[in-house]
């Protein structure tokens, strides 16, 4: 894709940071697919924090560099392809935005240094056992009693809670409105009585999702964002660039590389896999797939750019990003034959170097099975066509 000047430089020089700041026990780990340590996830966030890399797409008064929507974009995939950590978006380009549009002075003050250190972690209460990609049917009860909210439910699906240090909630304060109406937004801390998580393992052995519980959870009301009730609006403008960030093109751009290092390293019947047509001619389709996703990604880039609404239509970029990251996974496993069966949770856990030959093939059938929830984190592709036949075709 053609780029400008102006973005080939800004890219050559955060790769150069990148390289040079990347450990490579973090370089290593996320290469060959494996979990990283919490300690090392926030090690590599204090790099990129001390740096001000790390919320660069803030604005200068809380810690940012007011980048553009197309220098965190590029940025990003810059990280994806040179190995580092995928940022967890949920504390830098979730909570930290919606703080500094809704947020009081007091939450700002309270909570934006300390997400802007990396230190401070994150995790998003929507998705509930019965409200998963329909948020507005969600049950999680709210309800006040002085100066506090009273809070019982659960949610589920939410990443990486057992390490989050607070979770935002939506939650239902008024039952008898509405469904989109009857909703608030809650910063709870994680450590308060009553709440409870359990860890979800799933099939490929990673411990990503949680189930949350609320049993009688008391929350300062001062922990109200906006008003009472209003939350829906809240939750609706943080999954706009959500959508956009979905589309995935650095994470498609890491197993592009993955599957390209699997065909000309691996052999079958004697050839290297690169040169088999079967995966020639699936390899070229894939990356036709991509090409056309960052171009598609390049129009909504620049109306966010131009300050303008990217629209309904971006839930598309979700779609296709998401899909791809699947086929990559499948391509990759299929190209390793029998050596991607290897289904092994203790090869997942960060430690020692893997040997060469088990770099990528040890853990390739687990990535396969963790792009599963691709298609369904962040709005089932089922919502995400609902979305675009109502709002944008109209039927």
């Amino acid at each position: 894709m053609f780029e400008s000047p102006e973005l080939s430089a800004f890219k050559r020089r955060t790769r150069e940071f990148v390289q040079a700041h990347l450990p490579v026990d973090i370089r290593d780990t996320v290469r060959s697919g494996r979990q990283l340590s919490p300690e090392r996830v926030i090690a590599w966030h204090e790099i990129l924090a001390a740096n001000g890399y790390l919320v660069p797409h803030w604005p200068r008064e809380w810690g940012g560099q007011g980048w553009t929507v197309e220098q965190q974009m590029a940025f990003e995939e810059v990280l994806c392809i040179n190995d580092a950590p995928e940022l967890f978006p949920v504390s830098f380009s979730m909570i930290g935005p919606v703080l500094m549009r809704y947020g009081s002075d007091a939450q700002r003050k309270r909570f934006l240094p300390a997400i802007a250190s990396g230190r401070q972690w994150w995790c998003q209460g929507y998705s509930e056992p019965n409200a998963g990609s329909d948020l507005a049917s969600v049950k999680t009860r709210a309800h006040r009693s002085g100066d506090r909210f009273i809070v019982n439910g659960s949610k589920i699906w939410t990443s990486y809670a057992q390490y989050s240090d607070w979770i935002f909630c939506i939650v239902r304060t008024d039952p008898a409105a509405k469904p989109q109406e009857g909703i608030s937004f809650l910063l709870i801390d994680m450590k308060t009585p009553g709440l409870t998580v359990r860890p979800i393992v799933g099939i490929h052995g990673w411990t990503v999702f949680n189930e949350v519980f609320f049993d009688n959870v008391e929350v300062p009301s001062e922990n109200l964002v906006g008003n009472e009730n209003e939350g829906w609006t809240i939750a609706k403008s943080l999954l706009e660039f959500e959508r956009l960030k979905l589309a995935r093109i650095g994470e498609n751009k890491r197993r592009r590389a993955r599957a390209h290092e699997v065909g000309l390293t691996h052999t079958e019947v004697g050839e290297r896999v690169a040169d088999r047509p079967w995966f020639r001619q699936r390899f070229a389709e894939l990356d036709m797939r991509l090409m056309a996703l960052e171009a598609n990604a390049a129009r909504f880039i620049e109306r966010a750019n131009a300050g303008q609404p990217v629209g309904a239509e971006v839930s598309m970029l979700k779609l296709r990003g998401s899909r791809l990251i699947q086929l990559w996974e499948e391509l990759i496993v299929d190209a390793l034959g029998q050596e991607g069966l290897v289904l092994d949770p203790e090869v997942l856990q960060e430690g020692p170097p893997l040997p060469e030959q088990d770099f990528i093939a040890g853990t390739a059938s687990s990535r396969r099975f963790l792009a599963c929830g691709y298609t369904i984190a962040g709005g089932s592709s089922e919502i995400q066509h609902n979305i675009l036949s109502r709002a944008v075709l109209e039927s």
